[in-house]
């Protein structure tokens, strides 16, 4: 066994690997760049080496410093995790030049499946089942159209060095194939420096399936079962579960079967996953393999009892798998959602800045792999995950049911977060049936998220959840000792709960362990385990258990629960009464401004102070979380002043440029 143990990556994924090393008693010594000095992964690691300045191209994609990095601390073995190195044939090759371990497949293997085209071959001689097409080299649009009409529409166009989504275009007639293929040859030119295309069968209603993988040195090779990755965003995956709702004993079985053909057929050594597209009749097909430990695979570990990374450690260090393919059991349902730092309601934009508040969820059936702290900064390097949330148990329903609680006990302030985005997504009665397909997002929020209202039967409970606590206070306040004769605070019972322009009158009364709650839709028995300070309320309303965050909000609050925040105020009637007289304040013009819609790096400026600009062009680019995204004119206008400078880091809502004020006509 290795005595220690490099991890060449960061985040949750370094974090995680290292507690495995670290039960097993390895040594584990974890690499950083500038910006990570003080990263959660280098504090669990018991070494850390730096190995260059922020930027991922500098530092953790660099495959000399990590060697380097082996070098000075002593390490025998080195972990990739995920990203980064991870999938590069060079880099297990550079490492077993210099007498280092790489901890994953063979560089053969790794180079086989990396090329979609040649994977797609190799894959199809081992008998794998794969999607009708076309694999060789396409030499121009017009060819890909000739082709297309051979298979028949809907044709995907693809890049063969692709992935994350990039040089991935659906054409449905000749037009939309000459389009298609012009710009996936583009896209894959600029982003993997190869601009090779096929084209394959577009598969209707398709669910993303994908087979984990274990094979070792002795030429044992074995299935895991399968994971469900149909919910994506992008090409992204947003939610996973294990087992999928989807297949049958059958249909399991065929799936296993042919992925573990095909790791035989390229000596596979380690974990690693075999992606399937299954249409809705079950028929499945080959997509890719992905030569690593997965982002998803904690579902796969919660519904076997095995730990991936461990396992993948005992092969690289040459021990036999002692797990046979009859031992495999799945047990129960596991669902992962990832949390990121991105705002949903602003298409998703990345979100930095420092971690003021965080709380992570715990219990039974929970299980969080994080990479950050309170007080941690999100950076605008790299990819912009928080954390990966995962719940099991015995039932999918409960498993859900759980998942969503958690999501509600996940406190995090200081950055925008998608756990509203997630919540909304398992809240809706689809995801709930089973009935999943890559397209989910798309059609449930064919406009985008603009965000969730509060469940009709959250409304009352939230009501009654507000008044307790305004309560509770109440009583607190009551106690101060010191208090002048005569002017003590009174806890009274009759209050009124405002939520914009809505009233609702509250009669609140302590009893037994709780408070009895009367609104005019009926009473309501509350029970909190909540104390002033505390940013999570664990309540029982009328004895359904649920769980609300709390913030103080001035005078008020705001409460969140199921993904939805709702700005309330607890006051006495006569106060009400007072607040119905306030004038409401318009919010100010800033149409003529151009603001950053996210904290980033302002990289390009493509207009000039007194420029004319049309509705749609280009006006300036800022990068953050490894994405240029491009900030084009709303309207037609002319531009007054230029506020910014390209190499300023722009906060959120931070002006770049100011439009003249359009003359009355």
């Amino acid at each position: 066994m290795f005595k220690k143990i490099l991890i060449a990556n960061r985040g949750e994924i370094a974090c995680r690997i290292i507690r495995t090393a670290q039960r097993m008693g390895i040594v584990t010594v974890a690499v950083h760049s500038d910006a990570d000095a003080d990263a959660l992964h280098v504090r669990l690691a018991d070494e850390s080496v730096r190995i260059g300045p922020a930027a991922s191209a500098e530092s953790y994609l660099k495959i000399d410093a990590i060697i380097e990095a082996c070098r000075r601390s002593g390490a025998d073995a080195v972990h990739p995790g995920y990203g980064f190195l991870s999938e590069k044939a060079g880099f297990a090759e550079a490492l077993a030049a210099a007498g280092i371990t790489f901890i994953g497949p063979l560089p053969a293997a790794i180079a086989a499946m990396g090329d979609k085209i040649e994977s797609k071959k190799l894959a199809h001689e081992a008998g794998v089942s794969t999607v009708p097409g076309h694999l060789g080299i396409i030499a121009d649009a017009e060819a890909a159209v000739g082709i297309a009409r051979d298979i028949g529409y809907p044709v995907m166009i693809k890049a063969s060095a692709g992935g994350g989504g990039k040089g991935m275009r659906i054409a449905r007639d000749d037009g939309e194939t000459r389009e298609g293929f012009r710009a996936a040859q583009s896209e894959a030119r600029s982003s993997f420096a190869d601009d090779r295309i096929f084209l394959e069968k577009y598969i209707e209603e398709p669910r993303h399936i994908e087979i984990q993988v274990l094979g070792d040195a002795h030429g044992t090779v074995i299935h895991l079962g399968e994971r469900e990755c149909s919910i994506q965003r992008r090409h992204q995956k947003v939610v996973e579960e294990a087992p999928s709702p989807f297949l049958d004993a059958a249909t399991r079985e065929a799936m296993g079967a042919q992925a573990v053909a095909l790791a035989k057929a390229v000596n596979y050594r380690s974990a690693g996953t075999v992606e399937f597209i299954a249409d809705r009749n079950r028929n499945f097909y080959f997509l890719e393999m992905n030569t690593r430990l997965q982002v998803e695979h904690p579902v796969t570990e919660c519904v076997t009892g095995l730990d991936l990374v461990e396992l993948m450690i005992r092969v690289a260090a040459g021990e036999k798998l002692t797990l046979r393919q009859a031992d495999v059991r799945l047990d129960g349902w596991a669902v992962e959602t990832r949390i990121y730092a991105e705002d949903p309601v602003r298409g998703f934009l990345p979100s930095t800045g420092r971690l003021i508040r965080y709380r992570e969820p715990a219990g039974q059936g929970v299980r969080v792999d994080s990479g950050v702290f309170e007080g941690a900064e999100i950076a605008i390097y790299y990819d912009p995950m928080i954390a990966k949330l995962v719940t099991s148990a015995k039932t999918r329903d409960a498993a859900i049911d759980l998942m969503r609680t958690a999501l509600d006990e996940f406190v995090i302030r200081g950055v925008a977060h998608n756990i509203p985005f997630l919540a909304a997504v398992l809240a809706t009665p689809r995801f709930r049936s089973g009935a999943l397909s890559t397209n989910f997002i798309a059609e449930e929020f064919p406009a985008g998220f603009t965000g969730s209202q509060l469940a009709e039967d959250a409304v009352a409970p939230a009501t009654a959840v507000a008044a307790a606590v305004r309560r509770i206070l109440g009583e607190r306040e009551a106690s101060i000792s010191g208090q002048l004769p005569g002017h003590g605070a009174v806890v009274g019972t009759d209050w009124v709960v405002c939520h914009g322009s809505e009233r609702h009158a509250v009669k609140i009364i302590p009893a037994g362990d709780g408070y009895e709650v009367t609104l005019a839709t009926g009473s309501h028995c509350v029970t909190l385990d909540w104390q002033p300070g505390d940013l999570a309320c664990r309540a029982r309303v009328d004895g359904r258990a649920m769980v609300f965050q709390i913030d103080r909000d001035g005078s008020g609050f705001r409460l969140i629960h199921g993904g939805v925040t709702v700005a309330l105020q607890v006051v006495p009637p006569h106060v009400a009464a007072l607040l119905d007289l306030m004038p409401v304040k318009a919010p100010p013009d800033l149409s003529r401004f151009l603001l950053s819609p996210m904290p980033g790096l302002l990289v390009a400026l493509a207009v000039t102070e007194g420029q004319e600009v049309r509705q749609g062009e280009a006006l300036a680019t800022i990068e953050a979380m490894k994405m240029e995204n491009v900030l084009r004119a709303e309207r037609d206008g002319t531009v007054a002043a230029i506020r910014a400078k390209i190499g300023d880091s722009l906060a959120v809502d931070a002006t770049i440029l100011e439009f003249a004020v359009a003359e009355p006509a």
